[in-house]
């Protein structure tokens, strides 16, 4: 059987993030980084859209200033951002202040998925050097706790400390095995929201500010901006039930690809299901088949000029006239969002919508597109051992499927305080 001193399964920003600390301060330490995909995963290989400020990306129930700031520092010793400039933002400051919206100011850096891709082949290159092993297209099925061994698709390992930092898509899998070592943990809030997509004259203020982190009231944000060449597209989801759904997310490319003049950007509530306690996780999939049943399998788009009219969209909708440009998700059917979008939620991101139209005017256009659903399922949160995110005896969870990060440099981090916790012991 083969046997590590650490097994990380994951290899995006919170797994990386561990194994490079532990190689750093322990060189002759034996890691194994396991990941069921044929790359490393998240959103390393997504956009690559990195905020270097607290709070973004990091949940203050797990961070304070002062911790996320020592560990951005370690972060960047591997990463080495470059920050993109903001220029021309006091306008909107004032704006949004006479609203109740915060515009917050935050360090950003963007390589874009192509840029993404360089990044990761970079980051790999360098553990091949270490004494850091990599098993892509392997799956860890089971745990046999009290042997200290993870089974796999392919094999039994060994290990003496485990990771487990599966991102968002493996929040299944990490409810699973929490479950089996009776790691208490509550999954009661979710994202849900829509993302926009509109011309890029008409949000103008990505020209100054890539990606404008916009705070509302009612718990509703903006979030990853894209513009340049930039798409909106689809990812697939397995349900508890074993059926799929949808949620839109955005992309786009690095500054060296020419621009199609379009920006995306989602818009967001966080909902909490407290009275009684219930499961974000399950809310979110519901909503997320009740859209594959209104838009038979597919995600939703709007116009926001139907949307105003009470109307839904229809293929003439997308027109040459007012709509003068096509969607970047084609593949979406055209519809009505509030036939499956729950009304309280709509409320606030049409209210949102609004006051974001009175601070940068021009996204209510009525050719803007609405996409529905967008759905973050964030919010595994465990019962911690201690301040290392170790959720039972050897055993740590970290991550945004985790609940210990929202976000690649959050993610990261993440991982290098369990790899701090783990290398206490050696």
């Amino acid at each position: 059987m083969d046997t590590f001193d650490c097994l990380i399964v994951g290899t995006g920003p919170a797994g990386l993030g561990a194994a490079f600390h532990l190689s750093d301060r322990h060189p002759g330490i034996k890691i194994l980084l396991l990941d069921k995909e044929g790359m490393t995963t998240g959103g390393l290989r997504n956009d690559c859209k990195m905020n270097f400020t607290f709070p973004i990306g990091f949940p203050r129930e797990y961070w304070d200033r002062k911790k996320a700031d020592e560990m951005i520092t370690l972060v960047k010793e591997h990463l080495h951002p470059r920050i993109m400039p903001k220029h021309n933002i006091a306008i909107y400051k004032q704006r949004a202040q006479r609203l109740g919206v915060e515009l917050i100011e935050i360090k950003q850096s963007h390589l874009g998925t192509d840029g993404g891709i360089v990044l990761i082949n970079e980051l790999m290159a360098q553990i091949q050097t270490r004494d850091i092993e990599v098993s892509l297209r392997e799956t860890m099925k089971d745990i046999d706790a009290e042997r200290y061994v993870a089974i796999t698709d392919k094999r039994e390992i060994s290990y003496k400390k485990l990771i487990l930092a599966p991102g968002r898509q493996g929040f299944s899998f990490l409810q699973t095995i929490m479950d089996k070592l009776d790691i208490p943990y509550v999954d009661n809030i979710v994202d849900i929201g829509v993302r926009i997509e509109t011309r890029e004259e008409y949000y103008p203020i990505v020209r100054d500010y890539y990606d404008p982190k916009f705070l509302f009231p009612d718990r509703a944000r903006t979030f990853c901006t894209n513009s340049g060449k930039a798409f909106v597209v689809k990812e697939k989801y397995q349900s508890q039930s074993g059926t799929h759904y949808f949620s839109v997310n955005g992309h786009a490319f690095s500054e060296k690809r020419n621009g199609i003049g379009l920006v995306n950007f989602a818009l967001l509530k966080t909902v909490g299901l407290t009275q009684p306690l219930a499961s974000g996780h399950t809310y979110g999939e519901m909503l997320g088949q009740v859209v594959m049943l209104m838009g038979g399998g597919k995600p939703i788009m709007q116009r926001v000029g139907d949307f105003r009219l009470g109307k839904r969209s229809k293929e003439e909708s997308f027109n040459k006239d007012l709509y003068d440009f096509e969607p970047t998700l084609r593949s979406s059917t055209p519809g009505d969002i509030s036939l499956a979008m729950p009304a309280k939620i709509l409320r606030v991101i049409w209210k949102s919508m609004k006051l974001l139209d009175t601070i940068v005017p021009g996204v209510m256009h009525p050719s803007t597109i609405i996409y529905y659903p967008e759905i973050k399922l964030y919010a595994n949160k465990p019962q911690f051992l201690d301040d290392y995110f170790q959720a039972a005896e050897d055993v740590y969870a970290i991550g945004d499927g985790a609940g210990t990060s929202r976000g690649i440099i959050a993610a990261w981090a993440s991982g290098i305080r369990a790899a701090i916790g783990i290398l206490n012991d050696f």
